[in-house]
C-alpha cells in the first residue's frame, strides 16, 4: 500500500481541482507523483483521482530539463 507522502507543492487548477506534487513510496521505493485532487466539500478535504503520473528517481533529471526549457519559452518575451 502506498503512503502519504510528503507534499512538496499543490497547484490550483480551479475551485474544485488541484495539482499535488508530492515524494512518495511504494514497495519500498521511492517516486515523485504528479497527481489531479478534487474536493465536494468546498475544500475541506481532498481526494486524488487516478489522473496523474509518477515519475521514477532515475527520470528526475530529464523532468528537470524539461521545465527548465518550459520556463525558458513561456517567461522570455516573445522576439518581434
Amino acid at each position: 500500500m502506498a503512503d502519504e507522502g510528503k507534499r512538496l507543492a499543490t497547484i490550483p487548477r480551479n475551485a474544485t481541482e488541484q495539482l499535488q506534487i508530492s515524494i512518495k513510496s511504494y514497495k519500498e521505493k521511492e517516486y515523485l507523483d504528479l497527481r489531479i485532487f478534487y474536493t465536494t466539500d468546498e475544500g475541506a478535504s481532498w481526494l486524488p483521482t487516478k489522473k496523474g503520473v509518477t515519475v521514477s528517481p532515475d527520470n528526475l533529471e530529464l523532468l528537470k530539463d524539461a521545465v527548465d526549457e518550459a520556463i525558458k519559452e513561456l517567461t522570455t518575451p516573445a522576439e518581434e
